[in-house]
């Protein structure tokens, strides 16, 4: 074992010998301190027993480390195998202490980019983009307005915390302030837009028909469950025949929205959003049938709902037909391309876009000021239609085929396959003479025989 002290001049002379694969200079300062030279290197090492066992680390390149550090480190490794501690152990245990800090801090850092991410905002937003997914753009726009009045404007910082971390007593003092502004139903309304949303995050590790993307808001519990439904008051309004007739003479033959308040009423009070939907080619001119679409409920798909028009509804189609194919026609010169014929909206100002859901609403609600009365909306009409319906004897089977509600029962989706066509023709034809008695106050003798028919079958 050569050993001698070292200094700079012999360790710049010192090279390994020629047919050698390493050779070292021990130190005689720091005894366990030596150079190693290779072939291509030279560095500092440390070699030492602990037991039986020998040693050897090395410290660095000699071009990385003065000499005096060099000796000094290697005092200090001394130290620590005359203590009986190995420093490779403890050279492993820090680096692994330092690998799970850094582990750490990541967590930490991915933690917080998730709460970040992953909010009550986001779950909202995903929610109305997995309603729209599904078909249900309508309840989409409605599940989307209501949150960003009654949860992103009204309550910010509750709708920026992470989805998991919010309380029931928070989304309480969200459906509490609504309903203490007297809107009972749209509270109720936001409680169950929030339990759904919460229930797709809860639900989406163990389902695969919703989006994965669901699963990282890590929401186990839906925190809408402890907070108490609210039992919103039922409607009961309905338009009495003067009320009705002031109605329909307010209607104009040629304004949209007063054609879609039209054809509502003379199809027996059909759902608006669903009218609006509704497509030239969803129209049979020669049955005079009108197809719609009813994704209400929890449907994966929409149900058909197939309307066999009495006269003065198929005349109203029909002009909407017309006027939708000679909208795209102008368009299509406008755009140097071929008109097409079926996919174009029935109600569309331009015929590009549908009328927006809430324009016939809006119109209806101005006719209701005018005529200085009982405040209505479109579902009292749509309560008025089906009351009168039945005051005429038509059977409740018949009207809910009709007004496309109450079908999602065992026996309707399963077993009723009956069209109820006939049915909802007869229903449809009587209605428009009833409105047009209501208009005139004349009345149709061809009603009353259909009224006795209908009870006696009844």
């Amino acid at each position: 074992m050569q050993r001698e002290r070292l200094t700079l001049a012999r360790i710049a002379a010192f090279t390994c010998p020629q047919g050698r694969q390493q050779a070292f200079i021990w130190d005689t300062d720091a005894p366990r301190l030596a150079v190693r030279a290779t072939a291509g290197a030279k560095s500092f090492i440390f070699e030492a027993k602990l037991g039986r066992q020998t040693i050897r680390r090395t410290i660095g390149d000699v071009k990385n480390w003065k000499l005096d550090e060099a000796r000094e480190e290697a005092r200090r490794l001394q130290t620590l195998v005359d203590k009986g501690s190995d420093p490779r152990e403890l050279e492993r245990e820090q680096a692994e202490a330092k690998a799970r800090a850094k582990a750490a801090k990541q967590a930490a850092t991915d933690d917080a980019e998730k709460r970040k991410r992953y909010t009550l905002k986001a779950l909202c937003e995903v929610y109305g983009d997995l309603l729209e997914a599904n078909g249900k753009a309508q309840s989409a726009r409605q599940t989307r307005s209501i949150f960003k009045c009654h949860v992103l404007e009204a309550h910010p910082d509750i709708a920026a915390l992470p989805a998991q971390d919010v309380t029931a007593h928070q989304i309480a003092a969200m459906v509490r302030k609504v309903a203490e502004q007297g809107k009972d139903r749209t509270a109720g309304i936001l409680r169950s837009y929030l339990s759904a949303a919460f229930n797709a995050a809860r639900k989406s590790p163990f389902d695969a028909k919703l989006p994965s993307g669901l699963i990282a808001y890590g929401v186990e519990s839906n925190p809408v469950e402890p907070v108490s439904t609210i039992a919103v008051r039922r409607g009961n309004h309905t338009l009495t025949a003067d009320e009705l007739k002031a109605y329909m003479a307010a209607l104009s033959d040629d304004d949209l929205p007063d054609l879609a308040l039209k054809l509502s009423l003379y199809a027996g009070g059909q759902r608006m959003a669903q009218l609006l939907r509704a497509k030239v080619g969803d129209y049979d001119e020669h049955t005079k049938a009108l197809r719609l679409w009813d994704g209400k409920g929890k449907r994966t798909a929409p149900r058909e709902h197939l309307l066999p028009l009495a006269p003065k509804a198929a005349i109203i189609v029909e002009k909407l037909t017309a006027r939708a194919r000679t909208q795209e026609e102008a368009n299509a010169r406008k755009e140097g391309r071929e008109p097409g014929n079926s996919n174009l909206w029935l109600f569309s100002s331009q015929g590009k876009t549908q009328l927006v859901d809430t324009t016939p609403g809006k119109r209806a609600t101005a006719i209701c000021k005018s005529m200085k009365g009982e405040a209505f909306d479109l579902r009292d009409l749509r309560r008025t239609c089906e009351t009168m319906l039945a005051g005429m004897g038509i059977s409740k089977d018949t009207r809910a085929q009709l007004l496309s509600h109450g079908l999602s029962g065992v026996q309707d989706a399963h077993y009723d396959r009956h069209g109820y066509i006939d049915e909802k023709r007869a229903a449809l034809v009587a209605w428009e003479q009833r409105l047009d008695e209501i208009a005139t106050g004349k009345k149709a003798e061809n009603v009353v025989q259909m009224n006795r028919r209908n009870k006696a079958a009844a």
